[in-house]
C-alpha cells in the first residue's frame, strides 16, 4: 500500500513552500530543496539584479546542464539511475511550485 501525498514546508532563497509528496520521499525532497536553495542564492549572489522567476530558470537550466552532462558521460546508453531520476522529479516538482506561486 502507497502512502498518501503529505505537504512538508521547504525555504528557498527566505521563502516558504507547501510541496506535497509521500511521505517516503520527505527527505529526498528536503535535500532538493536545500540543493536548489544554494544553486539560486549562489546565482543571485553573482550580482546582477534579477527577480526570483529569472534565478529559478536559470538555477533550473544549469541543473539541467549538470544532469545531461552527467548523463552524457555515464553511459553508452544514456541510463540514468533511479535515484538521480527521483532527485530531478522533486526539483521538479519545486520549481514549478515555486513559478506557481509567483504567477
Amino acid at each position: 500500500m502507497v502512502d498518501e501525498a503529505r505537504s512538508i514546508t521547504v525555504t528557498i532563497m527566505g521563502r516558504e513552500y507547501q510541496i506535497a509528496c509521500p511521505p517516503e520521499e520527505h527527505e529526498r525532497l528536503t535535500e532538493c530543496a536545500e540543493y536548489l536553495n544554494g544553486r539560486m542564492n549562489a546565482i543571485r549572489k553573482r550580482g546582477r539584479s534579477m527577480g526570483i522567476e529569472r534565478i529559478a530558470i536559470m538555477a533550473a537550466l544549469n541543473i539541467a546542464r549538470d544532469f545531461l552532462d552527467n548523463r552524457d558521460a555515464g553511459s553508452d546508453h544514456g541510463d540514468v539511475d533511479e535515484s538521480a531520476r527521483r532527485r530531478l522529479r522533486q526539483m521538479e516538482l519545486s520549481i514549478d511550485q515555486a513559478l506557481s506561486e509567483r504567477g
